[in-house]
């Protein structure tokens, strides 16, 4: 889920949040302030229900950015770099630059949260006791019981062995010390699936016989839960056919080289109607300093085509991955990934001797591998 505003640092790790956050915030706090604060606890006016809805709402985020905040922080303990946080729509995510290097640090990771989680249910159970016994406000009471019981249900739904929930994690780990990490992934998001499309027929069957709005929740975290499981086993596929690969095995031919001086309406008319759609931008000296799309250049408005050099246009080559055609094609795709290019440039002792596409990854991917087992 992609971070929409950002709120800040704690302990260094970026906070953000996504605007869907804003709908579950006002759902939970309407829910509380019109619905079960007035039922449970009769007798304040709207002003303190709305308070106390707005403010259970507020903390109860709080205490997901904690959750987070759990796996954030073993995981830079651990040696792995955290990108950040960001809250949304169904609680949160702790994005990770890399993946666990053992099946322990993946427990360790994996269970920080839910461990948070209960730490929290425990601090305001006792919260709760000790406000009823000193005679409180019932709706303050009512307040910490209501986020215990929540962060209760958080710790005990994530350690679901349903992948990508934290419990999912912590049973790839346990696989994964007997199995190996791919064989483990491939399994516990096997296993995430089944819990979604389980979730998906028990809500709709809730809202079929008891027109209840908790079904549409229930399949709709069931829908969210299959869709990340499904894409996670995806990923573990791709990773799995490039294990092994070097650039030179996957490199297709070099792009064709245009002159950086060249203007685009030259550029247009020699390779327009060509099938290649980049080619590589050399500089006076004949070193590539970009790349060059024949939709870029056709974009460009027709009466400042005869006065932009192709050199203008181009994407910059340092924001172009570039490798060597004896890497690994797994580090040349994390190289195309920081870059957020669809493509690499293979170069080797200075000269351009390859590219990379998505193309020619689809193609390995497609491949039989010799000596592939079946799964």
């Amino acid at each position: 889920m992609n971070e929409s505003i950002f709120l800040g640092r704690i302990a260094g790790v970026r906070v953000g949040m996504n605007w869907s956050l804003f709908a579950i915030f006002g759902l939970i706090a309407w829910s509380l302030a019109d619905g079960r604060f007035p039922y449970e606890f009769p007798g304040y006016t709207d002003g303190y229900y709305w308070a106390g809805g707005l403010l259970t709402a507020t903390i109860f985020f709080a205490c997901l950015l904690g959750h987070e905040m759990g796996h954030a922080l073993v995981a830079r303990a651990r040696g792995v770099d955290v990108e950040g946080i960001t809250l949304w729509l169904f609680g949160g995510v702790a994005k990770l630059k890399g993946d666990p290097k053992t099946a322990s640090e993946e427990f360790q990771i994996a269970i920080a949260g839910p461990v948070v989680s209960l730490v929290l249910a425990g601090a305001f159970a006792g919260a709760s006791v000790g406000l009823d016994a000193t005679g409180s406000s019932d709706l303050l009471v009512g307040i910490c019981a209501w986020l215990w019981r929540i962060n209760a249900i958080l710790a005990v739904f994530n350690m679901l062995p349903a992948f990508p929930l934290d419990g999912g994690r912590v049973f790839r780990a346990l696989l994964w010390h007997w199995k190996g990490k791919t064989k483990a992934t491939k399994w516990a998001a096997r296993t995430g699936q089944a819990f979604g499309l389980l979730m998906i027929s028990a809500g709709i069957l809730e809202f079929a016989v008891r027109q209840s709005i908790d079904g549409i929740w229930i399949a709709f975290l069931g829908y969210f839960l299959l869709s990340a499981a499904t894409a996670e086993e995806r990923v573990i596929v791709t990773r799995d056919a490039l294990v092994g690969v070097t650039v030179a095995e996957a490199m297709s031919a070099a792009p064709e080289v245009v002159s950086g001086w060249t203007m685009v309406d030259g550029f247009l008319e020699a390779h327009g109607t060509q099938s290649r759609s980049h080619f590589a931008v050399a500089s006076f000296d004949g070193s590539i300093n970009g790349v060059i799309s024949v939709k870029a250049a056709a974009a460009l408005p027709t009466q400042v085509r005869a006065a932009t050099r192709t050199d203008r246009i181009a994407i910059p080559i340092s924001q172009i991955a570039i490798c060597h055609p004896t890497e690994t094609l797994t580090a040349a795709l994390e190289r195309m990934s920081e870059a957020g290019s669809g493509r690499a440039l293979v170069f080797d002792d200075g000269a351009l001797v390859g590219e990379i596409t998505g193309a020619d990854l689809q193609r390995i991917i497609e491949q039989p591998k010799a000596g592939a087992e079946p799964t």
